[in-house]
C-alpha cells in the first residue's frame, strides 16, 4: 500500500461525541479509543476541572468489569493515547481508583498536579490505606471521596487523609444533606456535589455552601475519541525484563525501537507537565534518559494493564510503514557516517516521527510543534530540508519501491550521499523490512 493510499485509508483525528451517540457507526471500529469527560464547575459557574470516566465505545456510558483495567485505560488513553493538552486543557482531571492501583507505582505515572486521586466507595479503609493515602499526597496528590451519602464510621475515618469530598444528590437524602454538608465542612473539606440534575438541586448545594459541582444539570459526559495507539504485549513484557535486570541504555534503546507506537508515547510522557524539561529531545537516548528507567517501567506496566490483549498491530499497514522507514534511515545515516551514532539515532527519530500526522489526521507541522523534537528532525519531516530531510525523501520513495537513486546521487546532494548506491539502498532496504518481519514473528509466537 502506497504512503499516499495509506493516508486515505487510515487518517484520524481526536472527535468529540455528544452523549446523543450519532455517528457512532462512524468511530466505533477498534482502531479508537474512547474516553468520557464530564465538567466540573466552581459556584459562578466556571470550568474547575474534569473527571475523566471510561469508555468502551462511542456510546456515553460505561461498561466496566474490571475498576483497575478500566483506570489504567483512562490514565493510558490522557496520558499516552489522547495526550493531557487535549483531554484536560489547563485543569485537573478527577481518575477513578481502586484499592489494587492505589497501591501500585504506575500511580506514579500521572503528574499529581494534573490529577486528582478519586477513591471508589467500594475501598475499605484501614491502617494501611491511610499510611498509602498520606504517602500519596505527600507527593502532590489530592484524594476525593467518591460516592458520600451518609455520615458513617468509616467516612470520618478517612477524613483526615483526604482533601475533596463528593456528595451524592442522587443518593443523600434531602434532609441528611445539611448536616453532611456542615460536618464536611468543620472538617476543613472542600465540598464537591456530583449527580446535580435540577436547578433546584444546585441551587440547594450552593446554599449549603459546595464548592464544587457536577451533573446532568451543567453538562452530560462528553466522549473523546482518538486513534488507538497498540502496544503489543510480548514488547511490554521484554521491556520490562530489561528494566527489572537494570538493563542498559543500549538494551532498552534496542527494544524501544523495535515499538514505534511505545516510542511515540514515550515522548508525549517525557513532554508531559510531570516533567517540564525545557529542551527539544533529539534521540531516542535522551528520551530514555529524560524520562528514566522507573517512569519508562511504569509506563509499560500501565500499557500493560490497559491492554485489551488483542494484537491488530501485526497487520497494521501504519506500523509496518513506520518501523521499516525509521529502520531504513537509521541504517542508511549509520552507512553514511559510520562513526556518527547520534545521527543515526536522529535519523531512526525522524523516520519515526514522520507519520505521527496521519495517525491524527493533522498536518506534521501542527503535530510535531507540540512533540518538542529537535529543531532538525521537526524540519526534516516538515520540509524535507537537511540531510535528514533527504533521507526522509530517499526512505519514503524506497519504501514506494520507487528510484531514490536520483535523490542520493544528484548534483545537489551533499558529497557523503554518494555511499548510497542503488545496490545499498536495495540492500538496506530488504535488511529493514527482514528487521522488522522478523521482530513482528517473534512476537506472534
Amino acid at each position: 500500500m502506497s504512503e499516499l493510499h495509506l493516508v486515505r485509508a487510515t487518517a484520524r483525528r481526536i472527535e468529540v461525541r455528544d452523549s446523543s451517540g450519532e455517528d457512532a457507526d462512524r468511530a466505533s471500529a477498534p482502531q479508537f479509543v474512547y474516553l468520557g469527560r464530564q465538567p466540573i464547575l466552581d459556584s459562578q459557574g466556571a470550568l474547575n476541572a474534569y473527571e475523566l470516566l471510561f469508555r468502551a465505545g462511542a456510546h456515553n456510558y460505561a461498561e466496566i468489569t474490571d475498576d483497575a483495567q478500566a483506570t489504567a485505560q483512562v490514565v493510558a488513553r490522557a496520558l499516552g493515547g489522547i495526550g493531557v493538552p487535549a483531554v484536560l486543557g489547563r485543569h485537573r482531571g478527577f481518575v477513578n481508583i481502586d484499592r489494587a492501583m492505589l497501591f501500585d507505582d504506575i500511580v506514579h505515572v500521572m503528574p499529581p498536579e494534573r490529577f486528582v486521586l478519586e477513591i471508589l466507595e467500594t475501598v475499605k479503609f484501614d491502617a494501611q490505606l491511610a499510611r498509602r493515602l498520606n504517602e500519596l499526597r505527600r507527593s502532590g496528590f489530592q484524594v476525593a471521596l467518591d460516592d458520600v451519602s451518609e455520615l458513617s464510621g468509616e467516612l470520618l475515618a478517612m477524613l483526615p487523609h483526604a482533601d475533596i469530598v463528593k456528595i451524592d444528590f442522587l443518593q443523600t437524602k434531602r434532609a441528611d444533606l445539611p448536616e453532611l454538608a456542615a460536618a464536611m465542612r468543620g472538617y476543613g473539606k472542600t465540598l464537591l456535589a456530583e449527580k446535580v440534575e435540577t436547578r433546584e438541586d444546585f441551587a440547594l448545594a450552593r446554599d449549603l455552601g459546595f464548592d464544587l459541582f457536577q451533573g446532568y444539570f451543567f453538562a452530560r459526559p462528553q466522549v473523546l475519541a482518538a486513534p488507538r495507539n497498540r502496544s503489543p504485549r510480548p514488547s511490554l513484557l521484554r521491556l520490562l525484563a530489561l528494566l527489572s535486570r537494570d538493563a542498559g541504555i543500549v538494551e532498552l534503546e534496542a527494544e524501544l525501537k523495535l515499538n514505534p507506537s511505545v516510542v511515540v508515547q514515550l515522548l508525549r510522557l517525557v513532554n508531559s507537565s510531570a516533567f517540564g524539561l525545557g529542551r527539544n529531545i533529539a534521540s531516542l537516548r535522551e528520551a530514555i534518559i529524560a524520562t528514566g528507567t522507573r517512569q519508562i517501567a511504569r509506563w509499560a506496566q500501565l500499557l500493560l494493564y490497559a491492554d485489551s490483549g488483542d494484537l491488530p498491530w501485526r497487520a497494521d499497514p501504519l506500523v509496518q510503514l513506520a518501523g521499516t522507514r525509521s529502520r531504513f534511515m537509521e541504517l542508511a545515516a549509520a552507512w553514511m557516517r559510520p562513526a556518527d551514532d547520534e545521527f543515526a539515532d536522529a535519523a531512526f527519530m525522524t523516520g519515526i516521527f514522520s507519520l505521527v500526522h496521519v495517525l491524527l489526521g493533522s498536518t506534521p507541522k501542527a503535530v510535531l510543534e507540540k512533540l518538542g523534537l529537535a529543531p532538525q528532525i521537526r524540519e526534516a519531516i516538515v520540509t524535507h530540508h537537511g540531510a535528514l530531510g533527504r533521507l526522509l525523501r530517499i526512505a519514503e520513495l524506497a519504501g514506494k519501491g520507487g528510484d531514490a537513486a536520483p535523490i542520493a546521487l544528484g548534483p545537489d546532494a551533499p558529497p557523503e550521499f554518494a555511499a548510497l548506491t542503488p545496490e545499498v539502498l536495495a540492500e538496506l532496504n530488504l535488511s529493514a523490512a527482514a528487521w522488522f518481519g522478523a521482530h513482528v514473528e517473534e512476537a506472534a509466537a
